[in-house]
């Protein structure tokens, strides 16, 4: 027998069926475009849900002023948080009139008027009350509304911790 005879073969092997370029092209082109609408979309997907699954720590506080330097009278004072929307961080200036009430505690009302959201100002008009420059509206010391405002001023959750005034979300009024 020379090496140009054929043998039989005595394996049960199926023969495999030949792929013709026709379902080649078809294969290559289907997962290249697979790859494609969904490989890119992830980072999208990750980024319009990953906002989602992020601890947020609902009670941060911000140091704003000495304990000592606060009076029954209003103080205007500003500080800047750490805002985190998404990817995007920022750091906005913040304003708050700290006092304190006739039993010496001391409280925190945000400056925003809830007539049209303004920023009301202290005893412009020498009456001892917030006022509203742009519609008039009038609130007295512990934000309660007095005219035009049908809700009084919110305020801070305040904490004084080691002689400082710390403040920390904005709350519905308590003291109104």
């Amino acid at each position: 027998m020379s090496n140009h005879e054929t043998h039989e073969s005595t394996d049960n092997v199926s023969p495999r069926k030949a792929v013709t370029r026709r379902q080649f092209l078809a294969y290559t082109l289907g997962g290249t475009t697979a790859f494609l609408a969904v490989f890119p979309g992830l980072p999208m997907v990750r980024f319009a849900v990953d906002a989602l699954f992020q601890k947020s720590n609902s009670k941060d506080l911000v140091k704003v002023i000495a304990e000592s330097e606060i009076t029954n009278e209003p103080k205007e004072v500003k500080f800047q948080i750490l805002q985190k929307d998404g990817w995007y961080e920022s750091s906005p200036t913040l304003v708050a009139w700290i006092s304190r009430d006739a039993s010496g505690n001391i409280f925190a009302l945000s400056p925003i008027c809830k007539h049209l959201g303004c920023t009301v100002l202290w005893n412009v008009k020498g009456l001892n009350e917030y006022d509203c420059p742009c519609h008039d509206a009038r609130y007295t010391r512990d934000g309660k509304h007095i005219t035009v405002a049908d809700a009084p001023l919110d305020e801070y959750e305040v904490e004084v911790i080691d002689g400082y005034v710390y403040l920390g979300n904005i709350i519905a009024n308590r003291r109104a």
